[in-house]
């Protein structure tokens, strides 16, 4: 008999899967992607008449190429089969999961809420349109702060003032000089010896 565990929430995925076989008879034979091909098509040959009953547990093992097209072969005959086998999968694409499904007396699924896109970036164009010199240099530090990229600032800059300029028709003359000197800032950069960093907080500084 076989039970599918999958779901991009790993933690409630494998804390149920292993609840689940802690209520199980047998000894527990475990296999991953860590394992090789050889381990895996072990386990599925069988303990063998006098053998302990297992219970099968392959963990991400679809990962691995040659893995993933012994446990599909081996699928039939582990459904039919009287040991228990777990099998955890967290993003099977579809016809995996369409092939995990088929053969699972019991399918679980466990996915992590989807994050929120976070949009605070734009911020710094918002800034950057309003001429706010203080919400524009606070809002640079921030994205500093989480780990953001000053090409990828500079990027949102570069587009923020381009698109406030074609939305004036193309006549506002300081958005023309911005998109001068944004797309000229890294070459600048780059010619004085100075990080990206430092030479767009200046930018934020002078706006």
């Amino acid at each position: 008999m076989l039970y599918l565990y999958i779901g991009t929430d790993r933690e409630k995925a494998r804390a149920k899967m292993l609840s689940d076989i802690a209520q199980a008879r047998g000894e527990v034979l475990r296999i991953t992607d860590a394992h090789t091909i050889d381990d895996l098509r072990a386990a599925l040959r069988g303990g063998g008449m006098f053998a302990a009953e297992r219970i099968l547990v392959f963990e991400g093992v679809c990962a691995n190429e040659e893995m993933h097209d012994a446990l599909l072969a081996a699928l039939p005959s582990l459904a039919e089969s009287s040991e228990k086998t777990y099998v955890f999968e967290e993003k099977p694409l579809a016809d995996l999961r369409k092939k995990l499904e088929k053969h699972a007396a019991r399918v679980e699924k466990f996915d992590a809420p989807k994050k929120e896109r976070d949009g605070s970036i734009f911020a710094l164009a918002n800034a950057l349109r309003r001429a706010d010199k203080k919400a524009l240099w606070v809002s640079y530090m921030r994205e500093l702060e989480k780990g953001t990229a000053p090409e990828a600032i500079h990027g949102v800059l570069f587009w923020g003032a381009k698109d406030t300029f074609l939305k004036t028709g193309g006549k506002d003359a300081r958005f023309r000089a911005l998109i001068a000197e944004l797309a000229a800032l890294p070459h600048e950069a780059r010619r004085r010896g100075e990080d990206l960093e430092y030479a767009l907080e200046r930018f934020a500084l002078c706006v």
